[in-house]
């Protein structure tokens, strides 16, 4: 069994004298992109965390382990940087310079332009595009360094106890680990909510995602493009070296049928669909369809229990924010344990995980509806419902003070923002 990690002196997680059970402060279940920056957050302000992870680092860091890609936000980028974790990633990172939002192909479409909008007076990318497996890489690397953190990968965690006094829990080979707080981040099918009870709500789209990436021979030039179709928004997201990432909404019914067709057909389809700016197109990698579903939690938090990532929330990637979302999970969920590690509080205490919550599900609820919104807004093709959203498109580009605002919303730069979101050390 792998662990990552070195037990130091300053009251880090650390194995028991016989080498089996560990105890901790924080124990995280889930070792993805969400689970580790927690874990990376923590262990960089301090605060002694386990991790545990079903698969190893090495097949996870494997070029064929996962082909998607992950769209990383302003604010999501000074959480990363707060962590550790973005110096390992930032050189893989292509960044989005351009937003360019249309219905279909109407000449009335929104643009987003970074040189419009200063952030702490310099013009910031909107976000950036890379690799999954990159960002896994750049984790692990973090990982290493953290002597406060211990990943246990690959382990498998069979139960949690929970009561006043902390929790624990059981791992597939006997072990224990025992901390005062566990972190579900383990994904819709999170073994840590569905062992508090916590009831979800859920819904599905008539809709799957086709992803993939393309090399292409014209420069994408940092301009990200969103067109809304009928049967789904298709994406095309600039990353490095001349590569796009394509995320394609499309009718379950068709999936299969776009993905069956022979290269060339592929192709000439994505061209099609993006408008041909990108000049000649080559497929990077395997093409893949993900079905596309709702899922909230009816609360974030129980007895020494905090939920993040899609442990709590799944949204459609209609605006790109799934990741953003765990990530902003992350930045409030470590600042309000810091505080209480600083104060010597109780990390896993009802007072700290209210204020984790009370921070998090309003702004999650409100994204979620607003991305299922915009789903029923856009996947139509009804004359009435279609003029009306072109001219909308066309006034907000009109409208510097609006078009900022929303500029801002896509950078994650808006509401109660945390530390690390602000660029404050933890």
């Amino acid at each position: 069994m792998a662990e990552s990690g070195n037990p130091t002196a300053n009251t880090p997680p650390s194995p028991t004298a016989d080498g089996g059970d560990v105890a901790t402060e924080v124990v995280i279940l889930g070792g993805g992109l969400a689970g580790l920056s927690m874990a990376a957050a923590l262990a960089t302000a301090g605060v002694p965390v386990v991790c545990i992870d079903q698969d190893s680092p090495d097949r996870q860091a494997d070029d064929g382990f996962d082909i998607r890609t992950t769209a990383i936000a302003y604010a999501s980028m000074k959480v990363l940087e707060g962590a550790g974790v973005w110096k390992h990633m930032v050189d893989k990172a292509g960044p989005m310079l351009d937003i360019r939002i249309a219905d279909q192909f109407s000449p009335l479409f929104v643009h987003y332009d970074h040189t419009e909008l200063a952030v702490d007076g310099q013009h910031r990318p909107f976000g950036w595009i890379l690799d999954n497996k990159d960002m896994r890489r750049a984790l692990f690397a973090r990982v290493a360094e953290l002597p406060g953190l211990i990943h246990l990968a690959p382990a498998k965690a069979t139960a949690i106890t929970r009561n006043r006094s902390g929790a624990s829990v059981t791992l597939a080979d006997g072990r224990v680990v025992r901390a005062k707080l566990v972190i579900g981040a383990d994904g819709r099918k999170s073994l840590a909510r569905e062992g508090a009870g916590i009831k979800v709500r859920r819904w599905s789209y008539d809709q799957s995602a086709i992803i993939c990436t393309i090399h292409h021979s014209e420069p994408n030039k940092g301009i990200a493009v969103e067109h809304f179709m009928p049967n789904g928004p298709f994406a095309v997201l600039p990353m490095t070296e001349n590569r796009c990432s394509i995320i394609w909404s499309e009718k379950r019914s068709l999936v299969q049928t776009y993905l069956d067709l022979p290269d060339d057909q592929f192709i000439e389809e994505l061209s099609r669909r993006s408008g041909g700016y990108l000049g000649e197109i080559t497929l990077a990698t395997r093409r893949e369809a993900w079905p596309l579903s709702v899922l909230l939690a009816e609360r974030f938090i129980a007895e020494r229990l905090a939920l993040i990532g899609e442990a709590a929330h799944a949204i459609h990637p209609i605006a790109g924010q799934g990741l953003n979302l765990g990530l902003r999970d992350v930045a409030a969920l470590a600042e309000v344990i810091v505080d209480a590690h600083r104060l010597g509080l109780d990390v896993g205490g009802p007072e700290v995980l209210a204020r984790f919550q009370r921070w998090r599900r309003f702004d999650t609820v409100l994204l979620a509806a607003v991305c299922d919104g915009l789903v029923h807004l856009f996947s139509n093709n009804i004359p009435p419902i279609r003029l009306a959203r072109d001219l909308g498109m066309g006034l907000v580009n009109r409208l510097p003070p609006v078009k900022r605002f929303f500029m801002k919303h896509a950078m994650g730069i808006v509401g109660d923002l945390p530390r690390m979101i602000r660029g404050q050390p933890l």
